[in-house]
């Protein structure tokens, strides 16, 4: 009786808690927020300033005493208390949207590769940020769950899903992983091999948010020659502002090495499925989500090198928070592919 009044005056929240962005589910409303995991920090009075979008303006632009830092590095938290405070903004903001008189039941979205210290981290960050019980599942079979794929069922299903920090491969099955890879190749590694393509071959260093946008406008895996944009930075010999034309040929060339190694990770766990498992997949075809599924050309590219059909989602960013909303509507059902605090 008393869990049951408990979960009736406590909002269920759903956390897709990702390197580059974090989206947070409440149950009933669906996603409630899709803002950047970026926290800026007063240093002088160790205060913060702003959090999400704001903070991720800030980037590259603050005075000394300012700093806008990422919390979650390659999907994990470095840093304990900054996550804190953003878990702590996102999980008040969110109930806002549905005032409760106890604190919520959260479902947080994990790689599948990370440690069981890792893990501990994120529990007691949302702990801390006020959740009354938290749940961790692993973001592929989120995404899964998010996309309606028959998880129960022995058919196997295959996710890549492509997020800032890290690209969590699964085959999945029977409520389980049968086989996964977790890589540190997604949208933070090609934004670093675009800066440092500039930087070499252009002779000018740009910041991580110029690199970005220059993927998101020109980037492609499988180059036209019909994009390109002006890209300003500072000159590397003078130090001083410069501008020069990038094309997607640039950009293709940039992540060249990155794309073959995800693909080489794919091809990796495709060998290593057992077969009757690897003919539903060839069947089914292989599932792209997280923003790296935005990036032009890659799909096709996958296809290619494998030999398997690859299927892009509409809105793949938010498969993750989708999933974790689901599991919350159903915490009895899908007991099996998650892991509580306890």
């Amino acid at each position: 009786m008393a869990k049951s009044i408990l979960d009736i005056f406590s909002n269920k929240i759903g956390i897709d808690l990702g390197t580059a962005n974090t989206l947070v589910y409440l149950a009933g409303k669906g996603i409630v927020i899709n803002e950047p995991s970026v926290v800026a920090i007063n240093t002088k009075t160790n205060s913060v300033v702003a959090v999400g979008k704001t903070a991720y303006d800030m980037l590259g632009k603050t005075p000394i005493h300012i700093k806008a830092v990422r919390p979650i590095l390659d999907g994990v938290v470095s840093d304990f208390e900054i996550t804190e405070e953003m878990l702590g903004y996102h999980i008040k903001k969110a109930n806002s949207f549905n005032t409760k008189f106890f604190g919520p039941v959260v479902v947080v979205g994990v790689p599948s590769e990370v440690t069981n210290v890792e893990t501990k981290a994120v529990i007691d960050a949302c702990k801390a940020a006020g959740a009354r019980k938290v749940y961790i599942v692993d973001e592929p079979m989120a995404a899964a769950i998010g996309l309606g794929l028959p998880i129960n069922e022995s058919t196997g299903s295959m996710v890549v899903d492509i997020g800032g920090g890290t690209t969590d491969i699964a085959v999945i099955a029977f409520f389980g992983v049968v086989n996964s890879k977790s890589m540190k190749i997604a949208g933070d590694k090609f934004n670093s091999d675009i800066a440092e393509y500039l930087k070499e071959n252009f002779r000018i260093i740009v910041g991580e948010r110029t690199a970005e946008e220059a993927k998101i406008v020109v980037g492609s895996v499988i180059p036209t020659g019909n994009l390109s944009m002006n890209v300003r930075g500072r000159d590397i010999v003078s130090g001083l502002p410069k501008e020069v034309t990038v094309s997607d040929f640039d950009i293709a060339k940039a992540i060249n090495a990155s794309v073959v190694e995800l693909v080489n990770g794919i091809r990796e766990v495709i060998q290593k499925t057992p077969p009757e498992i690897i003919g539903d997949v060839m069947q089914t075809g292989l599932y792209l989500t997280g923003g790296g599924a935005f990036l032009r050309g890659l799909s096709e590219f996958i296809e290619k090198e494998l030999m398997i059909t690859v299927t892009t989602i509409e809105d793949p960013m938010s498969l993750v928070a989708k999933g974790t909303g689901k599991i919350l509507e159903n915490l009895e059902y899908f007991k099996e592919v998650i892991r509580n605090d306890g």
